[in-house]
């Protein structure tokens, strides 16, 4: 398969540059990547696995805040391939936001160089392939953006920093996966768990005794909702999704689809190895599996039953929401649970949200109230997914790109209700349309018999409150409007809701999604236009002259700066 020759990637690598000329003090990081197949065994079954630089999982990345990041990626597969960002924000360049409503996918055989910058935040993170069911087999990895050096950090420096990707697997390729799918049939459940890509007792991190190491956990996998704990060792959270947040203890943490957590661990006990377990949550059978915390001078190796996890109700993740932030009472469930997950440390130094110039995001006006209900249902004999009674159908040109250059007959704003309409499910290529620099409250309703996981992609978000039953408006007397933690990432309890207010600070086109994979794939998606008239670079910067043009963007040209 012919590859690009490297000057000539270099020759685009360098012209990018010109694209973040605003920002030109801050540091540039390279990176070359080759995207290919290759046999992995994570489950002790042969499979075609999605590698980079031959590594499964994929290579971290490694910054410092406002860092911009050139990431030149060869797609050596057979087929048409992207890669997304799952939390950095892509501050007025949606164009590089690496999903099929924003970006063209990169051709067999070609490569696409990224430009990034990591503008004001820090934090953990993961980058994952958001294309044809890529997300199965490999691809993704993990993504840490360091605070500047004389910006204080609310902890010590810690003696090491792993990266931890946890997540379900099926023993099955992607394409007999997709195949399923592209038939109209729902998937089985996931045939185990895996750690950093390894089955039951196969990673590995050594420590030494008495010194303290940071965990960055990411749950990558394609539905399940996992528990993370350690034999004998206690976390203290510090930081969700590029916020600090108020550090508590705890003997082990639920993580849903698409969340990264860092916890700090002191390895405090006695010199031996220790289970690290992680198991799925509200499933039966519960899948579970193991790696192992090895003290340097381990005496022995670990042995005997691993530690037990939550029951599978789900009231043991309330209750543990409920321990970590603000109380407040529920007349709608039996146990009280959390308005935010966790709350925001707001002494900490360092990168946070800033609406209309103000921290107090409980002190702005939201002016609109967007209300998302997810649904499934059965169109043309094939089984969908939906939001607000709409299922997305992809057009082969991104919706960004119809939008840069106003092409007709792509995309409709307005497509999507910002209600639930209570009709049925129906295809349409969905995009709700949304004002620059407005304040926007979003209600997550989840009538099904599961948890949720939602993502927006281009923003952190206020998380202000959750509850049992159908939101109300008088659902916002029991908002935390003081110290929500600010993420990209939230769940939604069975037969419940969730509420975000959203500074709508970053125009663009962005992706809403569930994370559950099956249910992305099948339609339960929009995009959010979030739309100025100014066409300032302060606002939105320009098509990047290297930008992938495909589908009825084919004939058009990128203008010079």
């Amino acid at each position: 398969m012919k590859i690009m020759p490297r000057n000539l990637a270099v020759f685009i690598t360098v012209g990018a540059f010109l694209i973040a000329i605003t920002c030109a003090e801050d540091p540039y990081r390279f990176f070359e990547w080759n995207v290919t197949y290759g046999d992995i065994y994570p489950l002790g079954v042969r499979q075609q696995g999605i590698l980079i630089n031959g590594k499964f999982p994929g290579p971290d990345i490694y910054s410092v805040t406002n860092d911009n990041l050139i990431i030149n990626v060869f797609n050596s597969l057979d087929e048409p391939f992207l890669i997304s960002w799952n939390g950095i924000q892509q501050r007025r360049n949606s164009f590089e936001d690496g999903v099929l409503g924003t970006t063209c996918p990169i051709p067999p055989g070609k490569n696409f160089t990224y430009i990034l910058q990591v503008k004001d935040q820090i934090g953990s993170f993961y980058y994952f392939p958001s294309l044809a069911f890529h997300k199965a087999a490999g691809g993704f990895g993990g993504i840490r953006i360091l605070s500047r050096p004389r910006i204080p950090v609310p902890f010590d420096e810690p003696a090491d920093d792993f990266t931890v990707l946890i997540g379900d697997w099926y023993k099955s390729n992607h394409t007999a996966l997709k195949a399923i799918l592209d038939r109209g049939h729902k998937l089985r459940n996931p045939d185990g768990i895996l750690i950093n890509g390894r089955g039951p007792n196969v990673t590995s991190f050594t420590v030494q005794k008495g010194k303290t190491y940071r965990l960055r956990i990411s749950n990558v996998g394609l539905q399940n909702s996992l528990n993370f704990r350690i034999q004998n060792h206690r976390m203290k959270l510090v930081e969700v999704e590029g916020t600090h947040t108020v550090q508590q203890m705890y003997s082990s943490l639920d993580i849903h689809c698409g969340q990264s957590y860092s916890v700090l661990i002191t390895a405090d006990q006695s010199d031996r190895d220790y289970y690290i377990v992680v198991s799925s949550r509200f499933t039966n059978p519960i899948l579970a599996t193991t790696g192992v915390l090895h003290y340097s001078n381990s005496a022995s190796k670990v042995s005997g039953p691993i530690p037990g996890g939550p029951t599978i109700q789900v009231d043991w993740s309330l209750n543990q929401a409920r321990s970590i932030s603000k109380l407040a009472y529920s007349a709608n469930l039996k146990v009280s649970l959390i308005y935010n997950l966790v709350r925001t440390n707001l002494t900490a130094s360092g990168p946070r949200p800033n609406p209309q110039g103000s921290y107090h995001y409980g002190m702005i006006n939201t002016t609109r109230t967007i209300i998302i209900q997810s649904s499934a249902a059965q169109v043309n004999k094939k089984q969908r997914y939906g939001l607000n009674s709409v299922s997305f159908k992809p057009t082969d040109t991104p919706l960004k790109l119809a939008d840069y250059f106003n092409i007709g007959g792509v995309f409709r704003v307005g497509s999507i209700s910002d209600k639930p309409t209570g009709g049925g499910l129906y295809l349409d290529t969905a995009v709700m349309g949304a004002d620059y620099r407005t304040f926007v409250e979003i209600v997550f309703q989840n009538p099904e018999d599961i948890v949720m996981s939602y993502h927006l992609d281009g923003y952190q978000f206020f998380v202000v409150g959750m509850d049992g039953g159908v939101w109300s408006k008088g659902s916002r007397n029991v908002y935390n409007l003081r110290d929500g933690v600010a993420r990209s990432t939230i769940q939604v309890y069975p037969k419940s809701w969730s509420a975000i207010y959203v500074p709508l600070d970053n125009v663009g086109m962005w992706n809403l999604r569930t994370e559950f994979w099956a249910r992305q794939y099948l339609g339960q998606q929009f995009y959010l236009r979030v739309y100025t008239n100014s066409g300032s670079i302060r606002d939105e910067f320009p098509i990047p002259k290297n930008a992938r043009l495909c589908g009825k963007a084919s004939g058009q040209h990128t203008r010079p700066l």
